[in-house]
């Protein structure tokens, strides 16, 4: 196999900026040191192991990118929607088969979001569009529902005695935790939707940022921003209410009472 020597040169030039930004992390190590946080340690392994996956993942992009193949985007997708499951399930740890529950319900989210935006013509189904459109997607999905389902286990240990009165009085377990489940889409959904109010008001988000400076027009770059706003929202609101019918079997016995085990751990 021949080395791409003028290739490898390119890239390594490349390197020096992100390189040089180390700076900024050494200042904040070195803050962390003042105050006596105990973040140093911490910051350097989060950065080296930021910087090790993304030069991974960069190569592992280029190879699909140059073979154009269904297979690999498929592949890509559902390695993403693998890792946010396990991410989101471990933040909710308490909820039992959590992983699973925070999986499906991403995957059913941003698959039907996705199935959306080709079948309407939004992204052509090529991995140069799907794939950081998907990452984008399974991210805020995986931050939403293992919130959701954090939160929902929360607020019904909180109330157990509430809940455990609905129950007696012949209410379904749906009908017990109502109030704890929208509380819970609530507080989920509530960055969001800020987020989407503020837009370009505060910040200029990833993506229009990322065509502004590759030298895109700001009124191309909005165009884009505003279908992925959209598609945040719309695959967010998706799975995490997805989460919550999930979530319900699990909290409860076959005789609609409470599963003890999973309101005494914490």
């Amino acid at each position: 196999m021949e080395i791409d020597w003028a290739w490898f040169m390119n890239y390594m030039q490349g390197m020096v900026k992100p390189v040089l930004a180390l700076v900024l992390v050494l200042l904040a190590v070195i803050l962390s040191y003042m105050q006596r946080l105990g973040l140093g340690t911490e910051m350097l392994y989060s950065i080296f192991r930021a910087f090790l996956q993304l030069t991974i993942i960069g190569f592992v992009l280029e190879f699909i990118f140059n073979q154009n193949n269904a297979v690999w985007i498929l592949f890509a997708y559902l390695f993403m929607v693998c890792v946010a499951g396990y991410t989101a399930g471990q933040r909710a740890k308490h909820v039992p088969r959590g992983m699973y529950i925070a999986g499906v319900s991403i995957l059913a989210g941003t698959a039907v979001t996705m199935f959306l935006l080709v079948i309407l013509n939004v992204f052509e189904f090529t991995p140069r569009y799907i794939i950081p459109v998907a990452g984008m997607i399974v991210g805020n999905a995986m931050t939403v529902t293992g919130v959701t389902m954090k939160r929902l286990r929360d607020d019904i240990k909180i109330q157990t005695n509430l809940v455990e009165t609905a129950l007696a009085l012949g209410a379904t377990p749906r009908q017990a935790t109502i109030q704890q489940v929208r509380r819970a889409l609530v507080i989920s959904l509530s960055p969001v939707l800020d987020n989407a109010k503020t837009v370009g008001l505060i910040s200029l988000p990833g993506a229009m940022t990322g065509l502004i400076m590759g030298g895109a027009s700001p009124l191309e770059a909005i165009q884009l921003q505003i279908v992925v706003m959209n598609m945040l929202v719309g695959a967010s609101t998706f799975s995490s209410i997805m989460s919550t019918y999930l979530c319900w079997p699990t909290f409860f016995t076959k005789a609609y009472q409470l599963e003890s085990k999973v309101f005494t751990s914490d």
